[in-house]
């Protein structure tokens, strides 16, 4: 993939992250603060089977220091942070390690983390164990809000070119379009 092409990806992917953060900040899904769909989750799914690891890693960390800088805060950058590259080093584990793990899969597990690395980092901060109690409902809300982040981000698969298809074991088998397309170029 040409550099001008994963510069415009990475900054529609930033783009998007922030619009999504946005929007999620606006209303609650529960009771309980913290709990969210994760939207932002599933574009950094995307993004790692799309750009790969380095790229992804820059994207987090672009979209924690902007969502803090544009919509919270100092300590709100910081759980963001920690949840973030809990939530990335699960996804590329199940992702590049793993292998054969679908993306909801990678998606349950970016979810459970990123909750874990938000909560573990409060209990740090605040001295507490007694957090364990809300770390375990966010892990069953992580694992449930992953499983749709996942969902999406496999919905889209599709879009992701050919060649990364084949090389993260998406696609073995060419679609129509790209055969005739070869087929065609053959004839010319």
């Amino acid at each position: 993939m040409k550099n001008t092409m994963k510069l415009a990806l990475s900054a529609m992917f930033i783009a998007v992250m922030l619009v999504l953060g946005y929007i999620e900040s606006m209303f609650a899904l529960g009771p309980m603060p913290g709990i969210k769909i994760g939207l932002a989750n599933g574009v950094l799914l995307l993004s790692l089977y799309w750009l790969g690891i380095p790229i992804s890693l820059q994207l987090m960390a672009a979209k924690v220091v902007l969502s803090g800088l544009l919509f919270g805060n100092p300590m709100a950058m910081q759980y963001s942070l920690a949840g973030g590259v809990l939530s990335m080093a699960g996804m590329i584990l199940t992702i590049f390690v793993m292998k054969g793990i679908s993306p909801i899969g990678a998606g349950i597990v970016g979810g459970v983390l990123h909750n874990v690395g938000q909560v573990s980092l409060a209990m740090i901060v605040l001295e507490t164990t007694s957090l364990l109690y809300y770390m375990a409902i966010l892990v069953v809300v992580g694992a449930v809000m992953g499983a749709i982040t996942g969902t999406v981000a496999k919905t889209m698969m599709h879009l992701l070119p050919y060649e990364r298809r084949v090389a993260l074991g998406l696609s073995g088998d060419k679609s129509r379009v790209e055969a005739q397309a070869e087929e065609a170029k053959k004839i010319d």
